[in-house]
């Protein structure tokens, strides 16, 4: 099995978001599962920054951008640790910038023609590389004109026929939408800017291309994958997706566990395992209360939270009682993150009041996320929507009890305390409404279970730490979802022969 793994992004090379992570490990896991990969990326300016060795591969491609030629590169890399290659698609007009999409804010006014550049070059390097290729695994919109390209120009042509795609949606919200008139940069016939190809409310939308022409469809998470058939979560293609359900799969995301290991992590104050965790996590908590100025205390349950400052990672309810909880709960908060400027204001002024109970980190440093998890008894996570989520599962690694609101990869992860059973244990709390009450009863009764019954804690935290979400697992669902695509694709073209 051949797969070609097309992204916008991929640690170590270029990184906005998740999807970099998923692009920079996924391929390298698929290995193991007997699934050769390649994986192509836009040539950004970041890239030749990242310290991997890059070379030419004397292949260019003249693509046809609307009315005029453009001409790209290929470069060739590899990813860390393994002898995965990386295809660069180098074009400085389009991809020599500071940013990947944006700058201060704004987006490129230009990015479905960088784009569409991109996906054009992808489809032609198949050939010019003369890569044996089963499948190609398209990512967000950034890629999406792949599947169609191959289903509407490229298929009558013997190196093309027989190829099979899979698109995946790592976030509905971001969709790759842009005016009628861009449908000509994409070259494809006007009769494809319909309702229900990639037409959206009158414009030409690249998120919705792919779903529409791929043959099989995922996202991050099975709990995501219905949720996204439905508004408000759809974000104005739940019908398109609800069409196709029956080739739409969600898989869980994975985590590097070599990166992301307690009883290894080269950033921690102390190394500990399922064995030894209540005294690795005890050293780590008294270590990063000293260095943030808490208050040396290790009965008080210690909350920790990783990530965006934003409305979607559930701060619109955390700063509702958190002041009410810094006045009068026992509990000490470390936050590490940046965002929206006024949230980020008022966690300031909190911490002022409060700085033995709240300490407030605006920045984001590897070194302490990886320490907050260490130290962390709890980790809180009650977003509005989360297609995936990494944290609640580095969290688990480290034995930092997960508090999170109940919807996608969050849902599909976490099992509350009172929901555990014999073939889906106990691993942390969850609660289901978008309501401050609900946020406030869940932390109450995990905050009581730390204190009044040790044993029970005990079970939720090993629990966790013992369960496997290794991108190796993950992997292997890609795997079979690779293979079952291509059996599917094999029936259907025999039963039109």
């Amino acid at each position: 099995m051949n797969v070609l793994f097309a992204s916008s992004e991929a640690v170590p090379f270029a990184k906005t978001g998740g999807l970099a992570d998923v692009s920079g490990s996924l391929p390298v896991a698929l290995r193991q599962h007997d699934v050769e990969t390649c994986l192509f990326l836009p040539a950004y300016r970041c890239v030749y920054q990242a310290g991997q060795p890059i070379e030419r591969t004397g292949l260019y491609f003249d693509i046809p951008i609307g009315s005029k030629l453009v001409t790209g590169h290929l470069l060739r890399s590899q990813l860390p640790g393994s002898d995965v290659p990386v295809y660069l698609v180098e074009q400085p007009q389009y991809f020599d910038r500071d940013g990947l999409y944006n700058e201060h804010g704004r987006d490129y006014n230009d990015n479905c023609e960088r784009y569409v550049f991109f996906c054009r070059a992808v489809v032609e390097a198949i050939r010019l590389l003369d890569l044996p290729v089963d499948v190609v695994h398209a990512n967000d919109w950034q890629t999406g004109l792949i599947p169609a390209l191959l289903e509407t120009e490229y298929h009558v042509a013997d190196r093309y026929r027989s190829l099979t795609t899979l698109f995946t949606i790592h976030n509905m919200a971001y969709q790759g939408q842009f005016w009628h008139w861009d449908m000509l940069l994409t070259g494809l016939d006007w009769k494809y800017f319909n309702w229900q190809q990639m037409e959206c409310h009158g414009k030409l939308n690249l998120l919705k291309t792919g779903i529409a022409f791929s043959h099989t469809i995922s996202t991050v998470s099975p709990r995501y994958a219905l949720e996204i058939q439905h508004e408000p979560l759809g974000c104005g293609l739940g019908g398109v997706l609800r069409e196709r359900r029956e080739v739409l799969k969600g898989i869980i995301n994975g985590i590097d566990d070599q990166a992301w290991n307690p009883a290894t992590d080269p950033h921690l104050f102390a190394n500990y395992d399922v064995q030894s965790w209540q005294s690795g996590k005890s050293t780590n908590k008294t270590q990063l209360q000293q260095q943030f100025g808490l208050e040396v205390r290790p009965d008080l349950p210690l909350i920790g939270s990783v990530g965006r400052l934003v409305g979607q990672k559930g701060w619109e309810l955390i700063l509702k009682l958190l002041p009410q909880w810094l006045r009068s709960q026992d509990a000490q908060w470390i936050v590490l993150g940046t965002g929206d400027p006024t949230l980020e204001q008022q966690l300031r002024l909190l911490a002022a009041d409060y700085p033995q109970r709240l300490s407030v980190q605006f920045a984001f440093s590897d070194a302490l996320a990886h320490r907050i998890e260490a130290a962390s008894d709890m980790f809180l996570m009650p977003s509005q929507y989360e297609p995936c989520g990494l944290n609640q599962l580095y969290s688990l690694r480290y034995g930092s009890v997960p508090i999170v609101r109940e919807t996608g990869g969050l849902a599909d992860t976490i099992t509350d305390l009172e929901q555990g059973s014999d073939t889906q244990p106990a691993n942390g709390f969850s609660f289901p409404g978008w309501d401050v009450n609900q946020l406030h009863r869940t932390l109450e009764r995990a905050v009581r279970v730390y204190r009044e019954q040790p044993n029970t804690w005990r079970s939720l935290v090993e629990t966790g730490m013992r369960q496997d979400w290794s991108w190796y697992a993950s992997a292997g669902k890609y795997a079979q979802l690779y293979r079952h695509t291509v059996a599917r694709r094999n029936q259907l073209q025999s039963s039109l022969s």
